[in-house]
């Protein structure tokens, strides 16, 4: 895996964004022109707002969610910042399709998207995945020595730099400690901060300015070059005269809340059409456009990571929380398709996962200060898909409008995967010395071969008894930060939704940038494989002439 260039040394420049930032009222215009307009304002829709504004080009960026100030999440409960700035609340979910997992996919929904969310963790895509996309999926562009150019230019703007190891938390260092003793390496995380405080809020919203997210770096920039970033305006359908793209329609929100109540219609028109609305939303926009006959890959080959994350119990106090919230991950069992990452959760937030319930759960909690957490994830085979919800009538169509419907099927190596991931982390955190480990599985785990002790974990003894594969998959707790794939990018319509300039197949001037056009899952963490790939499209693009 190509390692991330030495960031710059300057902190890239933060302008104010808040006066850069508006929602329409029922006073403003209704009826907007643009050159391009830019349904999405994460990672990828901010990318390729600046590229284009700062080329003269009249650029109108439209986000679905709120703006959230560093000033506003730092008075925030990790419930409330999941409520006004997570998707659903951080509760959509991928139902399980045959045997697999129902899996929680989180995603922002807020100015900036889920560059606030994450850990801010930024790994180049690996050389062995763009050699599959160059000569498996006729992509020769992105072989890896074409692609670094992009992945320098975002990794300087974005400040990427190594976390110390005196930034590690208790947590992460105890898990290191086992590694060594079974005898893997564990590595230092690079993230897009500057000033870090390791406050362990990073999914939670920074609130000190120190995670470098898109809406404190490229959307400013945006901004200043001319940009207009309308905030709570959803989207809801695409215009086209003939097989050209000629704008949007859509919606105003109300500001408070994340139920989404709609006011007014807006329409935009504009030369040319970016959806940046990320793999799941992208995807859905084009269905409820009625592209779907024309485009069989549409909405398939979703790809999630499959997350998950084993506890430990230690005698000693660790107190987890405090240290960077992902500072370090292991690369030694990638060959096996498994990336283990460090993460800790806020107190209340890591004593709510623990089994029981009232008095039981109670003495449980109070275990959270000797609790250790690491996690792992799959690289896996992209079973998911965002099915059309256009057909639907009455009250269930309603419902489900305003989100898609999501599946999942694992394929058996994803499900062998899940077993030696958490094979993995047990082990190793059982190698440092914990008294027992607690497995992320919904239901008692008598009926698999071991009785837990008082607590509800396992120690040595009673994890060599048990066999994972024998636990039914849709009791594994699993979550995911990295849906891809479902518009992906290819050689022909049949099997693919755009080339490799992200325009849809069949149509003029409808581009799409986020992670939905990546080919296949990546295996790491993807926030710099989408900037990457957002930043070579909008170079692509400035080159492109815009239609009268």
């Amino acid at each position: 895996m190509t390692p991330a260039a030495a960031s710059s040394s300057a902190r890239p420049t933060i302008l104010p964004i808040e006066q850069g930032v508006r929602m329409l009222d029922e006073q403003a215009p209704l009826d907007l022109d643009c050159d391009v307009v830019i349904v999405g304002s994460g990672a990828s829709g901010s990318v390729v707002a600046c590229e284009l504004a700062e080329s003269g080009q009249r650029v109108l960026v439209l986000e679905e969610g709120p703006y959230l100030s560093a000033a506003a999440l730092a008075t925030m409960r990790p419930s409330e910042s999941m409520r006004r700035g997570w998707r659903e609340g951080g509760m959509t979910f991928a139902l399980a399709d045959g045997e697999s997992p129902m899996i929680n996919i989180m995603m922002g929904r807020c100015i900036g998207g889920s560059s606030l969310w994450t850990g801010g963790v930024c790994f180049r895509t690996p050389d062995e995945v763009l050699h599959e996309w160059a000569q498996g999926h006729g992509l020769s562009d992105l072989a890896p020595a074409r692609m670094v150019p992009y992945f320098e230019d975002v990794e300087r703007r974005s400040h990427v730099e190594t976390v110390p190891v005196a930034m590690r938390s208790r947590s992460t260092a105890l898990f290191a400690q086992g590694a060594e003793r079974l005898g893997y390496a564990m590595t230092a995380n690079e993230r897009n901060t500057d000033g870090c405080c390791a406050c362990a809020r990073c999914n939670f919203g920074c609130p000190h300015h120190a995670k470098l997210s898109v809406d404190l770096t490229y959307l400013p920039r945006a901004i200043a070059a001319g940009a207009r970033v309308l905030s709570d305006c959803r989207v809801e359908s695409i215009d086209f005269s003939g097989e050209q793209a000629t704008g949007v329609r859509g919606r105003m929100l109300l500001q408070e809340g994340a139920d989404g109540l709609a006011r007014r219609a807006f329409t935009v028109r504009a030369r040319r059409v970016v959806l940046a609305a990320g793999a799941i939303h992208s995807a859905k926009l084009l269905l409820d456009s009625g592209l779907g006959d024309g485009l069989p890959a549409l909405g398939h080959h979703l790809s999630v990571h499959p997350s998950l994350r084993v506890m430990a119990r230690f005698d000693e106090r660790v107190d987890g929380w405090n240290g960077a919230l992902q500072s370090a991950h292991s690369l030694a069992f990638f060959h096996e398709r498994l990336l283990l990452m460090s993460i800790f959760l806020p107190a209340g937030v890591l004593s709510a996962t623990l089994p029981g319930i009232g008095l039981d759960h109670a003495t449980r909690a109070a275990l959270a200060p000797h609790m250790a957490v690491f996690g792992g994830m799959v690289h896996d085979d992209g079973g998911g898909r965002v099915h059309p919800t256009r057909s639907l009538r009455g009250l269930l169509g309603r419902i489900v409008s305003r989100e898609p419907v999501l599946s999942y099927a694992l394929s058996r190596r994803d499900r062998h995967a899940i077993s030696g991931v958490l094979r993995v982390l047990c082990e190793t955190y059982l190698a440092a010395g914990a008294r027992e480990v607690f497995l992320p599985i919904l239901s008692g785990l008598a009926h698999f071969g071991v009785r837990p002790g008082p607590y509800g974990g396992l120690d040595a003894d009673q994890l060599r008894r048990l066999d994972f594969d024998r636990i039914p998959a849709h009791l594994f707790e699993c979550a995911s930060q990295h849906p891809l794939g479902t518009c992906r990018m290819g050689t022909h319509r049949d099997h693919a939704v755009v080339d490799d300039h992200g325009r849809v197949f069949g149509l003029r001037q409808l581009y799409v940038v986020d992670g939905g056009v990546l080919p296949t899952s990546l295996g790491i963490n993807p926030q710099i494989s989408i900037m990457a790939m957002a930043t070579r499209l909008a170079w692509r693009m400035r080159e492109a002439r815009l239609p009268d």
